[in-house]
């Protein structure tokens, strides 16, 4: 049993882990501004605003954490500049000065985001940066914050998640499950395209190994949050169409797709959200998106769940959560 601060444990990742870590016994706060989904999880819950600093200091000096996971962070994209995200910087900041009141603490987890660099990039270094939208650059200051910090005696390390799925999960990646499973998903013909993508399970079962790693292991070292194997986006899409029974998969002209996608940016220029198709998202879909998961693999060696095990998993939730 260990004693565990999560910051934003009521989001989509931090549901699943605080999930899994009350089935192990370990004593939990999640501090977050919104309530848990799961009313079970409410015991744990600390109602706190990352950008309220002293009431994150009183919080890690009342719990005195052992652990700390900071996932709290906006995740939109719908930010026009990067004072949108105060969340992702000041929130970065005020955990940084909260962090000393808890005299038990050994180690930190800070999340970031594989937006950092644009989609298809590969960065020479763990600080080359290529960030193209406002949530990109605040997750670049949230880095630098980071990095930049005296720290104190506890081991502190960095993950991106890269574009995680499952149980508990919003838009986007909801929305490819959804329009699979209405019919409307096209894809560009004879396109075959590979992401690393991470299945929530595997995500959380990564984030315990590298909270118990060795600290030559982790220590001030970043890892992308993903599985292992990439996923094929055609082939991840028959098996949600398959479990959902939904109708087949269209294979459209790329040329096609374009002018869908110029529509789309119409439709989102007139300030409709969440438009299915535009440029930036078409962009998202076709580009290649892989990511080194060595460093991660030889910490957590190999995950829970493929693929194939989590599609049924996240398909049944979605079913009993529209239920």
């Amino acid at each position: 049993m260990s004693r565990i601060l999560i910051t934003g444990g009521s989001g989509f990742i931090g549901t699943n882990f605080i999930e899994k870590l009350l089935q192990e016994g370990h004593e939990l706060c999640n501090v977050d501004v919104r309530a848990p989904a799961l009313a079970h999880h409410r015991p744990a819950w600390r109602q706190v605003d990352i950008l309220d600093k002293p009431a994150l200091v009183d919080a890690v000096e009342r719990f005195q954490p052992e652990w700390v996971y900071h996932l709290a962070a906006r995740t939109d994209m719908h930010g026009a500049t990067v004072s949108d995200y105060r969340a992702n910087t000041d929130g970065v900041s005020h955990l940084l000065a909260a962090l000393p009141a808890s005299d038990a603490l050994q180690r930190v987890v800070f999340a970031s985001s594989r937006l950092v660099c644009r989609i298809g990039y590969q960065p020479r270094s763990d600080t080359d940066y290529l960030p193209t939208t406002p949530y990109g650059e605040s997750k670049v200051i949230g880095e630098k914050l980071v990095r930049g910090h005296r720290h104190g005696a506890y081991e502190w390390l960095m993950v991106r998640p890269t574009s995680i799925w499952g149980p508990w999960f919003h838009v986007p990646y909801r929305n490819f499950f959804d329009a699979i499973r209405r019919g409307h998903y096209i894809h560009p013909r004879g396109q075959r395209i590979l992401k690393s993508f991470g299945f929530v399970g595997n995500s959380i079962h990564q984030l315990s190994r590298l909270m118990q790693a060795p600290a030559s292991a982790v220590h001030e070292k970043m890892f992308y949050l993903a599985d292992h194997e990439p996923i094929e986006v055609r082939q991840w899409g028959e098996l949600i169409r398959r479990e959902f029974a939904a109708p087949p998969i269209r294979d459209v002209p790329m040329g096609v797709m374009q002018g869908l996608a110029k529509v789309g940016d119409g439709l989102s220029a007139l300030g409709w959200k969440n438009v299915p198709l535009t440029s930036f998202r078409l962009d998202n879909l076709t580009t290649e998106m892989l990511h080194d998961t060595d460093n991660l693999h030889a910490v957590c060696g190999d995950l829970p769940y493929t693929a194939e095990q989590g599609v049924p998993i996240t398909v049944a939730w979605m079913k009993q959560a529209s239920s």
